[in-house]
Formats: structure tokens, sequence, C-alpha cells
């Protein structure tokens, strides 16, 4: 009987923890309705054409979900989720290297760079993938601390 209620108790903080995770993500990332990339498959940036999901071909990532053209796209992200989803939560890389804030990206206007997806806002006439070829590196090391300060911070 003691034992039963040891792990029970160990089993509640498990899944607490578990639910905080989730909950943290889905605050950092960029989701609407909880929807990553605005629907968009993930792996479909990496054949160089991004292409809308389908509703029916989902997939919950830690508390973020995710679409896909295809049942293969989907098997592919399961077996790698880390390498698949966006850089920076799926926030304009260039906000997050040059401010380290949230700025919302047009799902179309995206970077592979070093096996990973960046996106990029593009409205009103500024396009920032533009800005951000033009100090690329210095950007991306600046928006590799900035997201990362932002998603430790205690906050």
């Amino acid at each position: 009987m003691r034992t039963s209620v040891f792990v029970l108790i160990i089993l509640t903080f498990a899944l607490e923890g578990f639910s905080q995770d989730e909950s943290a993500r889905r605050k950092h990332f960029n989701v609407k309705n909880n929807l990553a990339l605005d629907g968009f498959d993930p792996l479909s940036y990496f054949d160089g054409k991004p292409e809308k999901g389908n509703p029916q071909i989902k997939f919950n990532y830690r508390g973020v979900d995710y679409r896909f053209t295809s049942q293969a796209n989907l098997n592919k992200f399961k077996s790698d989720p880390g390498k698949y989803e966006p850089a920076y939560g799926g926030w304009c890389a260039y906000a997050m290297g040059d401010s380290g804030e949230k700025v919302k990206i047009d799902p179309e206007t995206f970077k592979i760079l070093d096996g990973r997806l960046y996106l990029f806002y593009n409205f009103w006439g500024n396009n920032t993938l533009t800005d951000w070829k033009k100090d690329e590196r210095k950007l991306k090391e600046a928006g590799d601390r900035n997201w990362n300060n932002l998603v430790n911070s205690p906050k």
C-alpha cells in the first residue's frame, strides 16, 4: 500500500511538470489556436516550397500542433521533431536577432540555414529576410542568445 501511494505521488508530480512544459512551449511558440506555422507542413520547407498541411494529418509535439501534407512527412517529423521545428519558436529570425522580440512572420518567407528552418516578417514592403542576409552570422548568434534567454527566463 505504501509503495502504491509513493508511486502515485511521483506520477502526479511528473505529470504536473510535463503539462507545465507544454504550457511554457505554447507560451513561447508562435502559434494560433495551438497551431504552428499557420498550418504549413514543416517538412515542406526543406523541399524548398512551403505547403499547407492537411488538417486530417496532424501531430501534437510537446503541446504544439503541426499539420502535414502526407503521412510520410508526419512519420519523418516524428523520427526527429527537433530537426524540423522552426528556429526561435517560429517567430521572425531577424527580429529575434536584432532586438530579441517576438514578431509575426509570413510563413512563406523562410531560409534553411545549417539544417534549421528560419522564418521572417514580410509585410508592407518590409522583407526582413533581405536585412537578415546582410549580417546573417551576427544576427543568428544574437538570435540564439536572445531566444535562449527568453525561454529560460523565470517569467
